[in-house]
């Protein structure tokens, strides 16, 4: 059966098949159809452009094919590049899930040019025709997979301004997140390592060891065994939010790099996401050459908006 356009729901029997196998078998059509669909941008998973055929799928998301959409190549720069705002010393965009902030030494050629920074070039240097400014400053990254707001210098001397604005803690950066669990409004303070023990980053009682890490979460309002929250970063070590709310028992919905100590409490919403839920909403910093604090914000995207309304249609408890 040839492939068609159209939505399915992913019914509870398909939750934790791959993704090519789901669309199988909800389709009838052949492994070679479905796979081409996926790899060519036709396949979207709760609104977002499903690219990894091997993603384990999850009871309730939405599922759509759209055979005469535009290949991702011709349209990826214009959808992923947002920016908010820009001046001769820093530029503030919008991040998509997805895509890293620069490049990493395992990623392949065509991952590094598709990283937020080079795209954030290319759209500058086809906005204002800058081919010889110096590359952009990266002062402060975010996940592959969380979304939202961040800032890249322009200059060296506004990346050192920015990065000392980091190192005193002053910058303003408030993401909103979909925890697993019925979470508190608290204040999480601990000291983050490399490698806790099992070969993931992690939190250490040795006060000899780690950096401080400090992240305020704000409950904002209750989901189906779930918590949409604030959290407001302190310092902002590396997956410091993801860290923190796994170790209190609550693991960020879609997450599946922190989650295995909670999973066994939390059940089917162990994989309730197509990523993790996790968007960088509020960013505010003094401006490097102005001296004025700037401020900026984002609403949460598609995919994310797809699994908050999901978890506040189902019954809470």
């Amino acid at each position: 059966m040839p492939l068609e356009n159209g939505s399915h729901s992913i019914p509870a029997e398909l939750a934790g098949r791959r993704l090519d196998a789901a669309l199988r078998a909800l389709t009838g059509a052949s492994w070679g159809d479905v796979r081409r669909a996926i790899a060519s941008g036709k396949v979207r998973l709760d609104g977002s452009l499903a690219r990894d055929e091997a993603h384990a799928v999850t009871a309730g998301s939405e599922l759509s094919v759209a055979l005469a959409a535009p290949h991702p190549s011709k349209t990826e720069q214009k959808d992923l590049v947002q920016i908010v705002h820009v001046d001769g010393a820093v530029v503030v965009v919008e991040k998509p899930a997805g895509i890293s902030t620069s490049p990493y030494g395992d990623e392949s050629p065509e991952e590094q040019r598709r990283t937020l920074d080079a795209l954030v070039r290319a759209a500058l240097t086809k906005r204002f025709g800058e081919r010889g400014r110096p590359p952009l400053g990266v002062v402060q990254r975010l996940d592959k997979d969380t979304s939202g707001l961040l800032v890249f210098a322009r200059s060296v001397a506004a990346k050192r301004h920015l990065a000392q604005q980091l190192r005193l803690h002053t910058v303003h950066r408030r993401y909103l997140a979909i925890a697993q669990g019925s979470v508190r409004s608290q204040t999480i303070r601990s000291r983050l390592v490399k490698d806790r023990g099992d070969g993931r980053r992690g939190s250490t009682d040795d006060p000899r060891l780690g950096q401080d890490a400090i992240t305020h979460v704000e409950a904002l309002e209750p989901l189906s065994r779930a918590t949409l929250v604030a959290c407001r970063l302190e310092t902002g070590r590396t997956h410091q939010i993801r860290i923190h709310l796994a170790e209190a028992g609550h693991p960020l919905v879609g997450e599946d790099v922190y989650a295995a100590r909670a999973r066994s409490q939390l059940g089917p919403h162990a994989h309730a996401a197509p990523r993790q839920m996790l968007h960088a909403a509020e960013l505010g910093f003094v401006h490097p050459t102005t001296s004025l604090e700037v401020r900026f914000e984002s609403s949460p995207p598609d995919d994310f908006c797809a699994v908050l309304a999901r978890l506040r249609r189902s019954p809470t408890g």
